[in-house]
């Protein structure tokens, strides 16, 4: 039966036409349909809200690094004074006793200009038995300090004299007095305890207040990718801190050249795209160590079509790991000396494809959802305010809009 017989004819046809171009690949029900039809610009959005949809795979439920079972987040943000703007994000990849019941694991270093925690275990065992905390730079060692404070008093670890905490940071000095270390062991305490599943705060909070991406505001952001069940229905869950630079690209989009900010404008050398981008990927895809190390490597690709420089004084790091069961592992899983279910290499490719779009819409959502931030330099002694990337020049807005 045709639509025109059903009372459509048309005026359905013409609204389809409007809305078809922001929908994208993955369906009109990913685009907000206010956004989508509006020519208002808002003050903050995710990528989607605005049009942008990268890839060709569906993000999960919440587009966010919680859709993956299990995996909880928790943060706390720093405001204080002129000059404190800083924080710290918690990603635990189950609620149960990690040290006990630890997790296969990747790491994969792109530019190791970087002060993390804990790296190298996780590269020679495959595995993580903690939070994984983001922070500042100069914040590494209290963000330990609250790891194994939390590690050390679950029930269970009563006998335990080893802990590989594991804490990620970028450098947020351009507009947090990171030399004041206002950060406390107590603060970061609070983002693992307070960790939950749902919807994920982004922009200028937790790890991300303080931080800078291609000269505008960066931030935490996260998105998600759900294979569909023919290639195993797994999800691929990502959250970003950004402070790096480069030549930003959204979508495709050369927004950096376009808004004249991006690294070797005037073919000079600098500063500018210096920084840091932490990535930690979950999956609930049973794979080993091994290739949740290739996994890691992947999720660069994301990173890279965001425009990123890799420069020297950049460090980019990826961590991943599965929430699978059948490769948790458990006192039972370490004891039993066989092998365990994993997803062959055959069969990763999908996962690929998921973690590289679902790294790239989260830098975006960094970006998107920050807002201007003003703080006072203690040692230029100048005031400073980092601007929030102009969404007007980002928005697909539907024919007629200015």
């Amino acid at each position: 039966m045709g639509l025109g017989k059903r009372g459509f004819g048309k005026g359905f046809c013409a609204l389809l036409a409007l809305l078809v171009p922001f929908a994208g690949v993955t369906g009109m029900q990913t685009i907000a349909a206010d956004a989508a039809t509006s020519c208002t610009v808002p003050d903050h959005a995710r990528a989607r809200d605005l049009g942008i949809a990268p890839g060709i795979l569906s993000p999960g439920p919440l587009n966010a690094i919680t859709d993956v079972p299990g995996v909880l987040v928790g943060q706390v943000t720093l405001v204080r004074g002129k000059s404190i703007r800083t924080g710290a994000t918690a990603i635990l990849p189950h609620g149960g006793n990690i040290f006990q019941d630890k997790v296969p694991a990747g790491v994969f270093v792109e530019n190791g200009f970087g002060k993390s925690a804990g790296l190298s275990q996780v590269a020679e065992l495959g595995e993580i038995e903690t939070p994984i905390v983001l922070t500042n730079t100069l914040a590494v060692a209290r963000g330990m300090d609250a790891i194994l404070d939390w590690t050390l008093a679950q029930s269970g670890n009563e006998s335990v004299r080893s802990v590989n905490a594991v804490v990620g940071e970028t450098n947020d000095s351009e507009l947090n007095d990171i030399r004041g270390r206002a950060i406390t062991p107590t603060d970061i305490l609070e983002a693992i305890k307070t960790a939950k599943s749902g919807p994920v705060e982004e922009g200028a909070v937790g790890a991300g207040t303080g931080t800078v991406a291609f000269g505008w505001k960066g931030g935490i952001g996260t998105s998600s990718r759900k294979l569909p069940p023919s290639l195993g229905g797994y999800t691929v869950g990502v959250l970003v801190q950004s402070n790096y630079g480069g030549v930003l690209t959204v979508d495709g989009a050369r927004i950096g050249e376009k808004l004249g900010q991006y690294y070797l404008k005037g073919k000079v050398d600098s500063a500018v795209a210096n920084g840091s981008i932490m990535v930690v990927v979950a999956t609930d895809a049973p794979l080993s160590d091994r290739n949740l190390t290739r996994l890691a490597k992947r999720a660069m690709a994301g990173v890279a079509r965001t425009g990123s420089s890799f420069t020297n004084g950049s460090g980019d790091y990826v961590l991943s790991f599965s929430t699978a069961e059948s490769v948790r592992r458990t006192a039972e899983w370490r004891a039993a000396g066989t092998p365990h279910p994993e997803i062959s290499n055959d069969n990763i490719s999908p996962l690929f494809q998921a973690v590289a779009e679902a790294t790239e819409e989260a830098v975006y959502n960094s970006l998107f959802m920050a807002k201007t931030t003003s703080s006072y330099d203690v040692i230029s002694k100048k005031n400073v305010t980092i601007k929030q990337v102009p969404l007007a020049a980002i928005m697909k807005k539907p024919p007629g809009c200015p």
